[in-house]
């Protein structure tokens, strides 16, 4: 019996050009697995073109009501469910986002089997399929490019216009910088993809005690982790862990803050922890963040100025710390500006889409057809049957679920 596997075009807007799966990826993966066949659905806004999946000798079709496993990029939107069929896409739900508590909703009522991919893990929790990377790459260079435009010492173009990621690091050579600070957070794929622009970018890096301690003459970065800036509350027993008990620590970023000038978030923030600094913080003449490159992108999150999600049309805005708002992008010097896309590695596509489709082979059609883990699918599974999983029950208030008593 031949399973049929949909790959998706992405309905979200603003329009996300990325796919799951490039066309060799698809007839590689038919090739290992023949029981499996692909529909692609026709896309006008994919960057790679429907004819490139049909010179591969794949089907193309509006409908794909065949097929049983789908796999997407972004949230799919409700009117495009189809029940009784198994996902995989990016939800974002397991933080109880507001914007899509309808969307899981629909989910359940429609019987899906809902697979993240920002659950799939191995056993150590490590994540295995993400556009980490890519994020933080494109977010790091959107952080260097709107410190370019604020102080109008260089131009570099956006990186959706380069063609792929060597055209970006071949721009970081026009960026002229003074002896300026930044700070990333997080050390994870994201952090790691920051560090890489910087780098490339011949920004040198000191150590966070150097960063808070020395004056430079060049500009110069640090990569924080959470212990340096999160610390337990008094009375808190000293083997309290943060990453499973973050409400038990207080954080104190403050003392990177005041010594910042680009802030580059690359971090996992749980919803239970202290935000990095407060909108009235953010006041003080002491706080010196000009330019903060969102990448974490989490609305009412760890970074108070993120008021909305930014575009790749319209990748910026201003918040004014002392009316609390946002206004038009770099109007005034006493403003912070905010870059805060929430689909950065939609800015290349093709390379983004292709290290994305790498981790689906390696990890998921493994578990899915072969001798692979079949775990990793468990832990990611949101939904079945109907039901929140049991990895996911604490999101039965949000999902609004009604226990049979």
């Amino acid at each position: 019996m031949t399973i049929k596997i949909g790959i998706l075009r992405e309905g979200k807007n603003p329009p996300d050009k990325r796919v799951a799966l490039l066309p060799k990826q698809c007839k590689t993966l038919m090739t290992l697995y023949p029981n499996i066949e692909f529909i692609i659905q026709k896309s006008e806004v994919r960057h790679v073109k429907d004819e490139e999946y049909l010179a591969e000798g794949l089907k193309m079709k509006d409908d794909l009501s065949e097929c049983t496993i789908l796999f997407g990029v972004k949230e799919v939107p409700i009117d495009m469910l189809m029940p009784n069929r198994t996902y995989f896409f990016f939800s974002h739900t397991i933080k109880k986002q507001a914007y899509n508590q309808k969307l899981l909703q629909n989910i359940l009522e429609k019987n899906i089997r809902l697979i993240d991919y920002e659950c799939l893990t191995d056993n150590k929790n490590n994540r295995l399929v993400a556009f980490g990377r890519f994020a933080g790459l494109v977010g790091a260079y959107n952080g260097l490019r709107t410190w370019g435009i604020r102080t109008k010492n260089f131009d570099i173009r956006p990186a959706h216009h380069c063609k792929n990621l060597l055209e970006v690091y071949q721009e970081l050579e026009k960026i002229r910088l003074s002896n300026i600070k930044i700070a990333i957070t997080g050390t994870g794929r994201v952090g790691k993809g920051a560090v890489e622009i910087l780098e490339k970018a011949k920004i040198r890096q000191v150590t966070p005690q150097e960063y808070l301690l020395k004056m430079f003459s060049e500009p110069v970065f640090t990569v924080l982790e959470s212990c340096q800036y999160y610390q337990k509350k008094p009375n808190v027993d000293e083997n309290a862990d943060f990453y499973e008990n973050p409400e038990l620590f207080n954080c104190d970023f403050l003392k990177f803050a005041n010594q910042t000038d680009l802030l580059i978030t690359a971090h996992f923030w749980h919803i239970k922890a202290a935000v990095l600094f407060s909108k009235e913080e953010m006041k003080d003449e002491n706080f010196h963040v000009k330019v903060i490159a969102d990448i974490t992108c989490d609305v009412g999150g760890s970074i108070p100025s993120t008021l909305k999600a930014s575009t790749i049309a319209v990748p910026f805005y201003d918040y004014n710390p002392f009316q609390e708002c946002i206004e038009e992008p770099f109007s005034s010097d006493k403003n912070i500006n905010v870059m805060a896309i929430d689909n950065l590695p939609g800015e290349l596509p093709f390379d983004a889409s292709e290290s994305f489709g790498e981790q689906i082979v390696k990890y998921v059609f493994p578990a899915l057809f072969g001798n692979g883990d079949v775990s990793i699918l468990d832990r990611a599974t949101i939904t079945k049957n109907g039901r929140l999983t049991s990895n996911f029950e604490y999101l039965s208030d949000y999902a609004m679920i009604k226990e049979n008593v």
